[in-house]
């Protein structure tokens, strides 16, 4: 099995948004804002080759959108998840499975194109992944979450006949070497890959901890449903992944693709920072 990280481009959230009840005077020492408050994040995501199947996890916020609401988000970089797979020497139609974390627009939007009129798979010889209970929860979406669920990101995917669920089982095997866990407070049922690579375990944080500077128990987005239960998630995660020397990579530290952790004075903090390709 080989992994590689997929670059897809930056976009802008607002800081207090991304750090929720974290003073600025803080977080600002970690992911300086702009004159608008707002902090450049990563859509970064992963390819395994693993075996006859090429898994994409997650797509970035792909292009079909309209000015109005890409305004909002100030897409910039100059990565794109076409070019990214081709520096590996892979194109889409290679993709045989699409694993979503979540259906959230930054996580899926690469999911589905604009041909003419229709909207159909950008993936056109892959599976696509979700599960039975956050595909629910997207498609019949709370007033509070129901601009992060796009209906162009995901009704077509079922509509293309490419749409199959895992089973909501933590633990579940998705691969020989990938396990699947869920967790609850970000979103209901995101799934998070844990994969076993030379010798390691990693796991693909999604927005359980979006960035290095996210560690912190109280760090939790203002974009959580239930933020207590994502403390509750974070504090139970980081203690397994210190005793088990867990690898950890992230979707949207602008910076920083993976990190291990280290016990500390103030608690479970950052240790080794590195790349993917440095495992």
């Amino acid at each position: 099995m080989k992994l590689y990280t997929i670059e897809t481009g930056f976009f802008k959230l607002d800081g207090g948004a991304m750090f929720g009840v974290v003073p600025k005077t803080i977080w600002n020492k970690l992911n300086p804002a702009d004159e608008n408050n707002l902090c450049s994040w990563a859509m970064r995501c992963l390819l395994i080759e693993d075996g006859k199947r090429l898994i994409l996890v997650d797509n970035g916020i792909g292009d079909k959108q309209d000015p109005k609401f890409f305004s909002h988000y100030y897409l910039h970089g100059t990565d794109t998840l076409d070019k990214s797979l081709a520096a590996h020497g892979f194109h889409r139609d290679d993709i045989t499975d699409v694993f979503l974390t979540h259906l959230h627009f930054d996580h899926c939007g690469g999911s589905i194109i604009r041909e003419g009129d229709k909207l159909v798979p950008a993936f056109k010889n892959a599976t696509y992944w979700s599960n039975e209970d956050h595909w629910k929860w997207a498609t019949v979406p709370n007033d509070r979450e129901k601009a992060s669920f796009l209906k162009e990101n995901i009704l077509p995917i079922q509509e293309s006949g490419q749409l199959k669920f895992v089973s909501h089982q933590e633990g579940v095997d998705f691969t020989d070497y990938m396990k699947i866990r869920f967790v609850n407070g970000h979103t209901d049922a995101m799934m998070l890959p844990q994969l076993q690579y030379k010798g390691h375990t990693l796991v693909y944080m999604a927005d359980l901890l979006p960035s290095l500077g996210h560690i912190p128990l109280p760090y939790v987005m203002a974009y959580d449903m239930f933020p207590l239960t994502t403390l509750n998630e974070k504090k139970s995660f980081l203690q397994e992944a210190i005793d088990h020397q867990y690898i950890l990579f992230f979707e949207h530290d602008p910076v920083t693709e993976c990190c291990t952790l280290q016990q500390t004075d103030k608690g479970i903090r950052p240790g080794e920072t590195f790349r993917l390709s440095g495992i």
